[in-house]
């Protein structure tokens, strides 16, 4: 009678714990990546009243089997759903990944590492990734500064918005591309200042630049040249450029064209005191002697100006210095011509035939000197055919010359290899499409400013990569993973965290790639708890039963107690 009763007892017991498990499941319903428990049940132990006996040959008489009495039961074990994968919970937060697959993300105290399928995740105030409940940090591996790529080495705290990645370092510009077409009936390409065309580029601090060319027709059928006219920084300033010269082309060229008249008739030399007045008297240039050619100083250049202004000149100064006249058989500069004017030698700007007899204020030019390059077309087909010689279209604009630090004599800049056989000379309805732009074909060598981090980016294996502002990304680590022979033999630590016994298999401290088992990560999502209601409130009805039923079972012992105690009544 006793028996029935503790195992009534233990029924109770068991059907307890089973409840508590089944509580527990439901009361982490919405709980992160949680992982449901049921419980097995076996029985606790049997009392032998009569062992079996086996059969008697010699008799014939047959074997008995034992008499037992079971005594009640017990939990046989309670298993944790943990390789059932939960559904997906879409939260928008970047730092939010859910795992697909078996693996854990790993995480760490400071002391031990701990594994978890929560991966609701932030970025903490020293711009370590950490788990938003506990803080704890996230491992991972971190990249091998030589080849910029992940080290797959012990697990690592992941520092993610460190001062070396908060901002992208600049980079000067060493390529350049230059293409389009080029119509030689355009009136920009038959000025006297030329066809402009900008090619912007960085030095190695990050500050932009423009390289300003000009291309201009020259007489020859199917040839321009190509000259660097100035450089400036972002805020439109001129580099002083006097101490760069030959920035561009491979050596000062004599270019000849058709004569031009240049006249001055408005304006009138005092070829004694070397002064340039208008027709009404005002003086332009007042001492054509205090002048330096070329020009060393603001005034300088504004006096040269002036002269150039009064000759009709429409193109820049510096063109109108480097024009030339015939003295017999010899070219001589425009500056020249100027500088003789200044020391009386002759010819000179007063006289540039050195006839006094007709003598007058207008000179002819028959060409012009040029430092740059001669571009080449073919007149056949219209293509590219050479720059300077060289049918691939390399040139180098010689930057590295530009002095950015006077009193070291350092440059911060980097020669730049431009190419131009992009460019053809197709008839456009007199419009030129010719653009410069920095890096090649590739898009290397573009050379960049220095970069802010706008955003934060998680692969599908784990790598996080920053995007700047300036164009670039970088890689700044990749999360790590665990995996676990057995993983139903963690055991849970509290806060959505496991640790590692000797049944689930150990961690050997650098772990896997999540994509090695075919699994991958998810951002903008968490993983939901795994908690099949229907099913915890389908096992509720069967444990309340199973409860009411053994309660029974000590209720009815109690009565046949009792009648056995009236028997001596």
């Amino acid at each position: 009678m006793m028996r029935s009763l503790y195992s009534g007892v233990a029924g109770l017991k068991t059907h307890q714990t089973k409840m508590d498990v089944i509580g527990n499941n439901i009361a982490n319903v919405n709980t992160t990546a949680y992982k449901s428990s049921s419980v097995t049940f076996a029985d606790l132990m049997s009392q032998t009243t009569q062992s079996a006996s086996g059969a008697n040959q010699s008799t014939g008489v047959g074997g008995v089997n034992a008499r037992q009495i079971g005594l009640g039961v017990k939990s046989g074990a309670i298993n944790v759903n943990i390789t059932s994968q939960g559904s997906a919970q879409s939260t928008g937060n970047p730092f939010d990944i859910m795992i697909t697959g078996d693996n854990f993300f790993v995480v760490s105290d400071g002391l031990s590492n701990y594994f978890t399928r929560d991966g609701s995740f932030y970025v903490d105030g020293v711009g370590n990734l950490c788990m938003t409940s506990t803080g704890y940090n996230v491992k991972g591996w971190g990249v091998d500064p030589e080849t910029l790529s992940i080290k797959k080495d012990s697990v690592q705290s992941l520092r993610i918005m460190s001062s070396d990645n908060l901002t992208y370092p600049p980079e000067a510009t060493t390529k350049g591309l230059v293409e389009g077409i080029l119509d030689k009936n355009d009136t920009d390409v038959n000025s006297e200042s030329g066809k402009y065309v900008n090619l912007n580029f960085y030095d190695s601090l990050g500050y932009e630049y423009t390289a300003r060319f000009a291309i201009k027709s020259t007489d020859v059928e199917g040839e321009f040249s190509v000259e660097l006219n100035k450089i400036m920084d972002s805020k439109g300033k001129e580099l002083d450029l006097s101490e760069a010269q030959d920035l561009f082309g491979s050596q000062t060229s004599v270019q000849d064209q058709e004569s031009v008249v240049f006249n001055s008739n408005a304006y009138a030399w005092d070829t004694t005191a070397k002064t340039l007045t208008n027709a009404d008297g005002t003086t332009v240039v007042a001492d054509l002697n205090a002048i330096n050619i070329p020009p060393t100083t603001a005034d300088d250049q504004a006096a040269l100006d002036a002269i150039a202004k009064a000759y009709g000149f429409d193109g820049s100064t510096d063109s109108f210095l480097n024009l030339y006249v015939m003295d017999g058989e010899n070219k001589v500069k425009v500056s020249n011509l100027l500088n003789n004017a200044k020391n009386g030698s002759s010819p000179s700007i007063f006289d540039p035939d050195n006839d006094a007899a007709t003598t007058t204020n207008n000179f002819t030019a028959a060409g012009r000197f040029f430092t740059g390059s001669v571009l080449k077309f073919n007149t056949d087909t219209g293509l590219f055919e050479s720059i300077d010689g060289s049918v691939k279209g390399d040139t180098v604009l010689g930057t590295s010359k530009l002095i950015s630090d006077e009193e070291k004599k350092t440059s911060n800049f980097e020669d730049i290899a431009l190419n131009w056989s992009g460019i053809s000379m197709f008839n456009n309805n007199g419009t030129s499409t010719v653009t410069a732009t920095y890096g090649d074909k590739d898009g290397l060598g573009t050379g960049r400013r220095l970069g802010d981090m706008i955003g934060v980016s998680i692969q599908r294996d784990g790598c996080i990569y920053a995007s700047y502002d300036n164009g670039m990304t970088k890689l700044l680590g990749q999360i790590a993973t665990a995996s676990f022979p057995n993983a139903s033999g963690l055991e849970k630590h509290g806060d959505n965290l496991y640790e590692a016994t000797m049944n689930s298999g150990s961690f050997d401290g650098i772990g896997v790639d999540v994509t090695a088992s075919g699994g991958y990560m998810s951002t903008g999502v968490l993983e939901m708890s795994n908690v099949d209601l229907s099913a915890e409130f389908t096992e509720m009805i069967t444990t309340q039963r199973g409860f009411q039923a053994n309660s029974r079972i000590i209720t009815v012992s109690d009565t046949l107690l009792e009648e056995l105690t009236n028997l001596k009544r």
